[in-house]
């Protein structure tokens, strides 16, 4: 596969999950190194969207330590339960958060960040392992359409753990 994504010229979010999808997918089908995915997956997803920071944490002993990341330099730990990733981790549940500003233990790496979404990263046993982080600089910016087309995407990565 060509190293070069292609998505189509619109601002219609669906459509351009529609085309990112497989292609993701077919990047990291050869399943050498869930980290080499990663980092793929960020610089997929920042080309596609343009998000001020997408990346991941992964579960390491009794915090998230930052992984693969497209963004500004980010918080390199984060506690069980603390802030969004944490929370997310904690739960195992998608964390939307229209403003970050009204989320009370919100952990802001960047002062730039508006809204946030957490997707957590679950292996073959249901463990949470990883977080699926992104910030937008726009309120309101990021939705469950998004979790669910992002869910999609993590499919293939989520074969690899």
């Amino acid at each position: 596969m060509s190293t070069t994504l292609v998505i189509p010229h619109t601002e219609d979010r669906p459509t351009r999950y529609k085309a990112l999808i497989p292609q993701v997918a077919h990047l990291i089908a050869d399943g050498s190194d869930v980290i080499a995915a990663m980092a793929n997956i960020c610089a997929a997803l920042k080309t596609t969207f343009d998000w001020h920071w997408v990346g991941f944490y992964r579960v390491v002993d009794d915090h998230l330590l930052l992984g693969p990341f497209q963004g500004p330099v980010a918080c390199t730990r984060i506690a069980h339960g603390r802030g969004v990733c944490g929370t997310a981790w904690a739960s195992g549940k998608v964390q939307v958060v229209p403003d970050v500003d009204q989320y009370p233990d919100h952990i802001a790496c960047s002062s730039l960040s508006r809204s946030e979404l957490v997707i957590p990263i679950h292996d073959r046993q249901g463990r949470v392992v990883a977080v699926l982080d992104i910030d937008s600089i726009h309120l309101n910016d990021l939705d469950n359409a998004d979790a669910e087309h992002l869910a999609l995407l993590l499919k293939p990565l989520q074969s690899l753990l």
